[in-house]
């Protein structure tokens, strides 16, 4: 596994470890224990210009994905994953979670979407909805969007 780890944040170093861990389980936990990628831990400027430019989107967002291949997840190194550190704090404390339990949620949240999945259709939601809240163990960013709260 090959996990570049950028931080332009000044949280950013303290997740390092965090990060590579749980990358690293979340990896071996979806068959893809050999995959690389790399993460950029940002700020609301720097992913806001970045949505701005791939997505047409100009404001700041969590989690941006970007697969390295066609269909993705189909090669070893499954792309790009940009969080804003500054989103997940501020989701973090509104949610009563740490900013780490936040970055895993984004986490989990990219490699899925890496990997090929998506929630842009009702049923890819659930399905993906349904992974996250077993790779998190509790319930994901998808599932949450759909309005179910509790644990699964």
């Amino acid at each position: 596994m090959n996990v570049e780890l950028r931080s332009e944040h000044p949280s950013g170093g303290a997740l390092a470890r965090r990060v590579r861990a749980r990358v690293r389980d979340l990896l071996s936990a979806l068959g893809r224990p050999g995959a690389g990628l790399s993460i950029l831990l940002t700020t609301d400027g720097r992913i806001r210009t970045l949505n701005r430019r791939w997505r047409s989107v100009d404001h700041a967002t969590d989690v941006l994905s970007f697969p390295a291949d066609d269909p993705p997840g189909s090669g070893s190194h499954l792309g790009d994953l940009a969080i804003s550190l500054d989103v997940a704090g501020r989701r973090a404390r509104r949610a009563g979670r740490s900013l780490g339990e936040e970055v895993d949620r984004y986490l989990v949240h990219g490699i899925l979407h890496l990997v090929g999945h998506d929630h842009q259709r009702p049923g890819e939601a659930r399905e993906m909805a349904r992974l996250e809240d077993e790779l998190l163990g509790r319930v994901g960013m998808v599932a949450e969007s759909l309005g179910r709260r509790g644990r699964r």
